[in-house]
């Protein structure tokens, strides 16, 4: 996907991982060792930020299919649902900006980007809602600023209901 003269792309061995620094030791380990196999694996796919046609990384997302459940979603959410132990979503597993390129709205970009891709991928396999597992507090608030919702009794795990995802890009 183009936006602007950004690029995002699924990772591929174009891409330039070793001088990728977001300050967090596991995020920059994980684009460097096990991003690229996770994807061959299809375990979770990797989507890299870059300003062409340079190819270092500016900031990376993850995606996965994963399941929460039921009796996991607030009261409000799980009283709708079907009574199905498990209930399909997807995982916005990790999301990172090289320390950088912080404050120029790559965060941003990326999330907007995460959400499209996992919408559209919603039309074909369902999928309720976008999960994330803020890594610390300061992830936990910029997920909020988005509204996504916190999940009861999980301390940093929100979710951003596939309706209201759809809602930001609806024609």
């Amino acid at each position: 996907m183009t936006t602007g003269r950004y690029r995002i792309d699924p990772l591929g061995k174009e891409h330039e991982r070793g001088a990728f620094q977001c300050g967090t030791e596991e995020l920059d380990r994980y684009l460097r060792h096990q991003a690229g196999q996770e994807g061959r694996r299809h375990v979770a796919m990797s989507f890299v930020l870059t300003e062409p046609p340079e190819s270092h990384i500016i900031g990376y997302y993850t995606l996965s299919s994963s399941s929460v459940d039921h009796d996991a979603w607030p009261l409000e959410i799980a009283k709708r649902l079907p009574r199905y132990p498990q209930m399909p979503v997807t995982l916005l597993g990790r999301l990172a900006v090289d320390a950088r390129y912080r404050s120029a709205g790559h965060g941003k970009r990326l999330l907007m980007d995460a959400l499209y891709r996992s919408w559209q991928a919603s039309q074909q396999v369902a999928s309720m809602a976008v999960i994330v597992d803020a890594i610390d507090e300061k992830a936990r608030a910029f997920y909020e600023t988005f509204d996504f919702l916190d999940f009861p009794d999980q301390d940093r795990r929100l979710f951003l209901p596939m309706a209201t995802v759809a809602k930001l890009f609806a024609d």
